[in-house]
Order: structure tokens, then C-alpha cells, then sequence
């Protein structure tokens, strides 16, 4: 997940990866503006590699040179949910996603441009809320999709539920990239737990929840977007939190329930 508060580490998930792909560091640093963002994207802290014939819906948001920033959900053969803060500043001609491809220096797998970015039109920072985008694909992915929560399935939340995560992050915080797709289950945690770690921040509504209060497992940067699974349904998108597994910061993840009604619009349009 990201850095002190999770906004700041959603911008160094995002831009980790941007920094080692391009190999220049002073012009990562600036296309990130934050510091500590040229740090290496790092894969999911305490989990094990998996790959994306197990997950076949796990999609890897690129730049056009295919370097990996951010993770995807596929939820219909055209269509991807990320995080929007992975979206800010990208255009269809920017962006690429990867599907079937487990390794980042892979070539198999399909590449598709983007032929549309849908944002929350409500979206500011991640820390308020609304962190959810939709992309549409200009080539269908041949890879079998995931279901994904209704605004009725709130029970699934509930507290100490196991939720899975996926991704291609840094293995600690400022740590170094994994190159294989790696994976691993965290229980929810309840909304007032969450709140006392992060006070204000948390947006009940928007947000949920998911680690060990003693830390160990958690996203990390590079896993922006990616997918939080509950009873193998996308229940979350990996948003923010503060470092990466640390004791008493879970890490947050946007509540699809709460914008599953927005994203079938996109999915449907």
C-alpha cells in the first residue's frame, strides 16, 4: 500500500513502478511529485506467488511501454475496475492493460489500448473516498471475468471475513519488485477498529478495512487497483493505508458495494 497516510501512498504505488521502469530517477521524481516515490514497486507483503492462470481476471495496468503501475480487475471482456487515483493524469493513449500475464517481464498474455476512462466523478483523493475507475478495453480479454458485489451484499464486510489480495507490488515498503504475480488473505476488520487507526480519514461509507492488527500481510505500492476478493467475489479495490503491513494499520480498500450500482452503468454502457 502506499506511504503515510494511504494517499500518499497511493501515489507511490503508482509511481513506484514508473520509476524503475523508466530508469531515470530525477524524472520519476517528478512526474510523482512526492518523495520516497522513486522506490522500486513492490509486491504483496507476506504472500506467495501465484499466477494469472489461477487468477485469470487479474489484469496489469501499463504505460504504453507495458511497464506495470497499477493492478485491474476484469469484470466483463471489455471492461477493467482500478482505483481512480491510478487513473489521475492518464490518457486512453497512455494507459495499457495486460491480461494472462503472470510475469512484468513477460510478452504473452494480451495487450489492450483504452478506449475509455471512466473516474468517479466525485473523486479528489483516495483518503476522501470515491476511489473507483472503470476502464473500457478496444480489444476483449479472452480470460473468464470476476463477479462482483451488489449494493445489497454488505454482510460480506463483516468483521473478520477472509478476503484475498493480489498483485504485483513491492514485498515491503520501499522494498524491491516482484516479478511474478503474488497473493495472499487478510481478515476484514470491523469499521470501528479501522477508525481508530485512522481517525477522519476513514470514510465508513466508502471504505473498508483488511490485515492483522499485528501487521505482516498487506498490499504495498504497486497493488493500487487491484483486486480485494471476498468469497471469490471483487468486494474491494486496494486504495491506501499508511506504509505497508505495519501492527494497527490495516490496509483500506474501496467498498464496492457502495459504488456497484456506478460501476455496472460503466460496465453495461
Amino acid at each position: 500500500m502506499f506511504g503515510l497516510d494511504r494517499a500518499s501512498r497511493t501515489v507511490r504505488r503508482r509511481a513506484a513502478a514508473l520509476a524503475v521502469t523508466a530508469a531515470a530517477t530525477a524524472a520519476a521524481t517528478a512526474l510523482t511529485g512526492a518523495p520516497g516515490a522513486v522506490a522500486a514497486p513492490q509486491p504483496i507483503v507476506g504472500g506467495t506467488t501465484t499466477t494469472t492462470t489461477a487468477y485469470p481476471f487479474v489484469m496489469q495496468i501499463t504505460d504504453a511501454s507495458q511497464n506495470q503501475f497499477c493492478g485491474g480487475t476484469l469484470v466483463a471482456p471489455t471492461k477493467v475496475v482500478t482505483a481512480a487515483h491510478c487513473m489521475v493524469g492518464e490518457t486512453t493513449s497512455s494507459v495499457r492493460v495486460v491480461g494472462g500475464r503472470t510475469y512484468l517481464n513477460g510478452t504473452n498474455g494480451t495487450v489492450s489500448r483504452v478506449s475509455r476512462i471512466w473516474i468517479h466523478p466525485n473523486y479528489t483523493t483516495a483518503t476522501r473516498g470515491e476511489d473507483v475507475a472503470v476502464l473500457t478495453l478496444s480489444t476483449a480479454m479472452p480470460y473468464t471475468t470476476a463477479p462482483y458485489v451488489s449494493a445489497s451484499d454488505t454482510a460480506v464486510y463483516a468483521a473478520g471475513t477472509t478476503a484475498r489480495i493480489l498483485g504485483w507490488g513491492t514485498t515491503r515498503s520501499g522494498g524491491s519488485s516482484s516479478n511474478q504475480l503474488r497473493t495472499a488473505t487478510v481478515p476484514t476488520v470491523s469499521d470501528s477498529s479501522c477508525a481508530g487507526s485512522y481517525g477522519s480519514s476513514f470514510v465508513a461509507a466508502e471504505m473498508v478495512c483488511a490485515g492483522y492488527s499485528s501487521g505482516g500481510v498487506d498490499t504495498c505500492q504497486g497493488d493500487s487497483g487491484g483486486p480485494l476478493l471476498i468469497g471469490g467475489r471483487l468486494a474491494g479495490i486496494t486504495s491506501w493505508g499508511q506504509g505497508c503491513a505495519q501492527a494497527g494499520y490495516p490496509g483500506v480498500y474501496t467498498r464496492l458495494t457502495t459504488f456497484s450500482s456506478l460501476v455496472t452503468a460503466q460496465v453495461t454502457s
